[in-house]
């Protein structure tokens, strides 16, 4: 057994061990006292460590899932009583180590986990997740703004600006807010739904909360279908590529073709791509599904050029680009080995990007775009103008066309404004030594409009529809010059 004493300073801890024996014929009893205090300090030195974190010296992760084990083992018990889990990540983290330094960042979460301390009541639990992200336990609810009141007091408590190593620093947070609910049985569900409204308070603008509902819950145990069906989806070959003519405005030549991916899904028929690009990117499907519809869209142009002879030498096809597989350091590598192994020129060759992808890391975005340009493949900036870095892109970055985005074509006949912004759009990349592509042209006046303009390429319905390889093939066909 162990004893605990306390002399004037210190507490001394023992261990004590008692055993019957013999002596010199007669019963007696025998004991051994040993100090044991260092070896009791270190075992709680080493406890505490493995359950807590050691720059802001909150709970961490295993402490925190031992808790939420707890309240659900608990929960299940007592209907009336009801927690909720707050996942809480900091916005734009990464941009204040990036800055300032990951020792300044780091005296900034210790900042932080001391002021989150301090909206909570007693009983509530607090912990570092990792890296910028904080989860709480809130116990014993008897309503649900209870929850959301913590989260209010949180981005009060965020707005005071943070004094570190004489910097002052504002920072902002995104929390997702999930109630215990009877469907809940492990930790690891709680904070998935808890993550994921997370992701949506991100979505709607940072500095927010969102908690999660049954809707949200019907939509991720979709998209977790969905993921699935992709995956099967790859490994089935169910995904074809359509290609739109892009013609030259002034005299109806086709220029080239935007290849655009489909899925042929097996049971609800050909799937356009708005119903599964999201998913894929976030999931990360969107990489090797990239890379498929570029090899295929290459060998198909190589195709296409050796069987009609008199396509012009300047054909291309243009193909998207997702952000992540923008961010992926081996793009250039790849596209450079696709062209090698179709035997088409880098001319031939489009990448369309979105203007968010030098949004996201400008560093990144001026190295892979330094290397596609040594590769000499055409280089477009998708959508333009819907976003919010446009002209500062368009300053740092050497590209070769804009592709005006089909929602201010629509719009052209009866709306000055877009008319303007269409102008607005040609004569800049004009001054620029660029090219302008039109997408979404459905009709004569459109065409008839952009032509006066200056717009000089443009794609849509008014021309085609996105054709499969067979279509492309007899459309190619009727192309050809009579003979003689």
């Amino acid at each position: 057994m162990h004893l605990r004493c306390k002399d004037v300073n210190n507490q001394v801890i023992a261990s004590v061990t008692v055993s019957r024996i013999s002596w010199r014929g007669r019963p007696a009893t025998m004991g051994t006292v040993r100090d044991i205090t260092e070896h009791k300090k270190a075992e709680q030195e080493l406890m505490h460590s493995a359950y807590h974190d050691a720059l802001t010296g909150l709970p961490n992760r295993n402490f925190f899932l031992d808790r939420l084990s707890q309240a659900l083992e608990h929960g299940g018990k007592r209907d009336n009583e009801r927690f909720a889990v707050l996942f809480l990540d900091l916005d734009r983290f990464k941009l204040i180590n990036d800055s300032l330094g990951h020792s300044f960042g780091d005296r900034l979460l210790v900042s932080i986990a001391k002021r989150l301390r301090t909206c909570l009541r007693p009983n509530d639990l607090i912990a570092r997740y990792g890296g910028d992200e904080f989860t709480i336990l809130l116990e014993r609810l008897q309503a649900l703004d209870e929850a959301t009141t913590v989260a209010d007091r949180i981005h009060e408590e965020l707005a005071r600006a943070f004094s570190v190593n004489g910097h002052d620093v504002f920072t902002t947070a995104s929390i997702g807010i999930v109630i215990s609910a009877h469907h809940y049985q492990h930790p690891d569900e709680l904070l998935r739904d808890a993550d994921t409204a997370m992701y949506r308070a991100k979505a709607a603008g940072k500095s927010g909360y969102v908690v999660f509902d049954d809707a949200m819950h019907e939509r991720v145990k979709a998209n977790l279908k969905l993921e699935t069906e992709l995956r099967h989806a790859l490994q089935r070959s169910e995904f074809r590529v359509y290609y739109q003519p892009v013609m030259e405005l002034a005299t109806g030549r086709l220029t080239g073709f935007e290849a655009l991916v489909r899925w042929a899904h097996p049971e609800r028929g050909l799937v356009a791509p708005e119903h599964f690009l999201a998913v894929a990117e976030e999931t990360g499907l969107i990489i090797p599904l990239g890379w498929w519809v570029m090899e295929t869209a290459c060998t198909q142009l190589a195709k296409w050029r050796k069987r009609h002879k008199h396509l012009s030498e300047s054909i291309f096809v243009s193909v998207n680009i997702a952000n992540r597989q923008f961010a992926h350091w081996v793009l250039p590598q790849r596209v450079a080995r696709v062209l090698d192994m179709t035997g088409i020129s880098a001319k031939n060759l489009c990448l369309e990007i979105t203007e968010t992808v030098f949004m996201d890391n400008p560093e990144l975005a001026v190295e892979t775009i330094s290397r596609l340009r040594k590769i000499g493949v055409n280089l477009q900036m998708d959508d333009f103008g819907t976003g919010y870095s446009s002209l500062s892109a368009l300053r740092t970055f050497k590209l070769d066309t804009l592709k005006i985005d089909r929602s201010f074509i629509k719009g052209i006949e009866n709306n000055r404004s877009d008319r303007a912004i269409v102008r607005t759009i040609t004569v800049l990349a004009a001054d620029l030594g660029m090219d302008v592509v039109a997408e979404g042209i459905e009709n004569s006046r459109q065409l008839e409009l952009l032509r006066a303009l200056g717009c000089r390429r443009g794609q849509g319905y008014y021309f085609s529809k996105p054709f499969s390889e067979n279509e492309v093939e007899r459309y190619l066909a009727a192309l050809t010059p009579p003979k003689g």
